[in-house]
């Protein structure tokens, strides 16, 4: 293990969201040193390296040379959704920490795997899941977990983007057997992720419709989802994700003493608001925009520095797979689905 007072980084997959947030955010951390980068594309490895201050860089080929390397005690696991799990799998049998992008992976099964992989070689595996470290979603649990607005009886929550048209987004977007899914599991697992970590309790059914407007363009993935899931106690959660839709995100949450909204609620580089009313009285708190994944870095540095466990971790990351899958059986066979237990 490296002695540096930082842990040092291997980030994997070099898309969109590494080039735009994951990279940049190594040099607002704390606790976190990038030490590495692997790509599917030499040319491309060596250019981010050499960008963003990378010591060394490798092909996807070559992971385990980087899976070698003394500096790398964790990896961001940052590629297509379908790969997840088996550059998990690799990065644990070497014995390196895992913080992974969501989803998790495309099925419970490979989800289950992930988490066993990682107990059995004892590395911590994290689920990128930013709202768990963002104040404006922090301010709003702690609302929540105080009993400020009471008993909770209906969350409101969408994400929504306009997906570029074919050349100017990733094409993997569109393919179910790369992405697992289509705007669900996208955008619509940050609605799922964060009302379940809200509520502090386990949907038990789910129903949803799925609808496009391009059938063409979406003949394998969903392009806009409505879901509903129901929670224990009375608490039902209406939420939608679509890539037809201007860029928006919001969790809006009421319960028998008041209701409070954070708007936006899931993009990385918008100024929050959250906002409401309890017992008849306004309040509103902004929160300037700040770099959520230096967080992530430092969050997950600190959990293998102090060896405790991720608030994030791989279960969080499993419970959502499994949500997704009832709401999409739902939508398919247009019905009520039952969600397994709180223990798959």
């Amino acid at each position: 293990m490296a002695t540096t007072k930082k842990v040092g980084y291997a980030v994997v997959g070099l898309g969109r969201i590494a080039a735009r947030a994951v990279l940049p955010a190594f040099r607002h951390s704390r606790l976190a040193k990038l030490v590495a980068v692997v790509s599917g594309d030499g040319k491309k490895a060596a250019q981010f390296a050499a960008q963003f201050g990378a010591s060394d860089y490798y092909t996807y080929q070559d992971y385990a040379l980087c899976l070698g390397h003394p500096g790398v005690e964790a990896v961001f696991i940052a590629t297509t959704n379908s790969t997840h799990a088996d550059f998990t799998f690799r990065a644990a049998a070497a014995g390196k920490h895992v913080l992974c992008e969501k989803p998790m992976a495309t099925t419970v099964d490979d989800g289950a795997s992930m988490i066993e992989a990682c107990r059995t070689a004892k590395v911590r595996l994290m689920v990128a899941y930013r709202k768990y470290l963002e104040p404006g979603s922090r301010a709003l649990k702690t609302m929540v977990a105080r009993g400020k607005l009471g008993r909770l009886k209906i969350i409101h929550t969408a994400f929504t983007i306009v997906l570029p048209e074919k050349g100017k987004s990733a094409a993997w977007h569109l393919d179910r057997t790369v992405a697992g899914g289509g705007s669900l599991v996208d955008l619509g697992v940050y609605s799922v992720n964060t009302s379940r970590w809200l509520a502090g309790t386990e949907p038990m059914e789910a129903r949803a419709y799925a609808w496009t407007s391009d059938p063409d363009r979406f003949s394998q993935v969903e392009e806009s989802i409505a879901f509903q899931l129901l929670f224990p106690g009375g608490l039902v959660v209406q939420g939608s994700s679509s890539f037809a839709a201007a860029e928006a995100s919001f969790i809006q949450v009421h319960g028998e003493k008041g209701w409070a909204a954070l708007d936006p609620a899931f993009a990385y580089n918008q100024e929050r608001r959250l906002f409401g009313a309890i017992g008849g009285k306004w309040f509103e708190e902004r929160f300037k925009v700040m770099d959520e994944f230096a967080l992530e870095l430092d969050e997950f540095a600190e959990c293998i520095r102090r060896r405790r466990e991720p608030e994030a971790n791989g279960y969080e990351g499993l419970r959502d797979i499994a949500v997704m899958e009832a709401i999409y059986r739902a939508a398919r066979e247009a019905r009520p689905v039952p969600i397994p237990g709180s223990r798959i």
